[in-house]
């Protein structure tokens, strides 16, 4: 007969096979009840991890992971990874550690580079990020042995410690700041519905406009870039009922959409009012100068490696509170036309924090 593995350890208890690694290794994620079903299951079984497996889960390279599934071109003009970085790096070097940052260009690639990693023992935990629907990363990395941190809302099986903030709410704030100013009609240019991130910035936009009892408008898919974000710019703006403002999922997206509209004569905020999320530095200075979203991107990237740190030693989480998103108010968003001027956001270049 052959020797049992894995597979038929979680098949005959019901589990993934994450969880009969996690079982083995006595990471936190399961129910007693659950942990002592795999741990008998195995036995009855006759089966046990690797050595080599085994020793995976204590070895040490004192590096972490971090590998995006990402066309350079996108990843070039993204202002986030690089504050993300910024701040992984700034907790990671105060305890001896490097970051190991692979760019690949499609999942099933970084799926084997994380397999690669285990094996080869060079990272001792990985962070997750780019998030998308229903995603399998965090199951993988569970049966891999190889401790990670979700960049983001927490998925599916309780696996991994999530590490993120809700940006939902900065969206909500968004649409209620243009509903203020007397917009009905609010269209979204949206990030890939498949991302989670895309997916709960367009679901806060909608819900926001039902509960005001308008109609969601118009929303098109786009994939976070600059060339996109121009494209659903001018799609927008040759409708018959073109809307009055745009709430933009991403900065870069937003602001191509300002130089859009001005190429096409349009007065941006007297005829469009404009909106981006994440307050790049560059949303400041633009003409004029780009109402968005503001989060703490730099601590977020500290609060996820402190707990990616502490993961790895096994040790319990310190609280890092991370900042809600704030509305950023600026020149870009005014009246919808036809309304009072006295309805007017604030013109300035620093912005209203609302």
């Amino acid at each position: 007969m052959s020797r049992p593995t894995i597979n038929d350890v979680a098949r005959a208890a019901g589990v993934s096979k994450g969880a009969v690694s996690f079982a083995f290794n006595n990471r936190p994620g399961l129910a007693p009840e659950t942990r002592e079903r795999i741990l008998s299951t195995a036995r009855s079984l006759g089966w046990t991890p690797s050595s080599r497996a085994r020793a995976l889960s204590v070895s040490r390279s004192f590096a972490m992971g971090l590998v995006m599934a990402r066309p350079p071109e996108t990843l070039r003009a993204d202002p986030f990874f690089p504050s993300f970085i910024a701040g992984v790096e700034s907790e990671l070097s105060e305890h001896d550690y490097a970051l190991l940052l692979q760019v690949v260009p499609e999942h099933d690639v970084e799926h084997r580079s994380y397999r690669r990693l285990a094996e080869g023992g060079r990272v001792d935990g990985v962070f997750v990020t780019d998030l998308y629907v229903d995603d399998p990363r965090p199951a993988l990395l569970a049966e891999l042995g190889l401790p990670a941190v979700i960049v983001g809302p927490a998925l599916g099986e309780a696996f991994w410690p999530a590490v993120g903030v809700d940006d939902g709410p900065g969206v909500v704030a968004t649409v209620e700041h243009l509903l203020s100013l007397g917009h009905t009609r609010i269209a979204h240019v949206a990030g890939p519905a498949f991302m989670v991130h895309g997916r709960s910035r367009h679901d806060a936009w909608a819900r926001t406009l039902r509960a005001a009892g308008l109609p969601e408008g118009r929303s098109i898919e786009s994939d976070f870039s600059a060339e996109a974000g121009a494209a659903a710019t001018r799609t927008l703006l040759d409708l018959d009922d073109r809307p009055t403002a745009i709430v933009y999922a991403n900065d870069l997206m937003a602001i191509a959409g300002l130089a859009v509209a001005a190429g096409l004569g349009f007065d941006v905020p007297r005829e469009l009012s404009v909106t981006g999320y994440e307050d790049t530095e560059l949303a400041a200075h633009v003409q004029p100068p780009l109402t968005t979203v503001s989060t703490d991107v730099i601590g977020w990237g500290r609060a996820a490696a402190r707990r990616l740190l502490e993961l790895v030693d096994q040790q319990e989480p310190t609280q890092f509170p991370l900042p809600g998103p704030q509305l950023v108010v600026r020149g870009s968003t005014g009246p919808a036309p036809g309304r009072p001027s006295s309805l007017s956001s604030t013109p300035h270049g620093n912005g209203e924090r609302t």
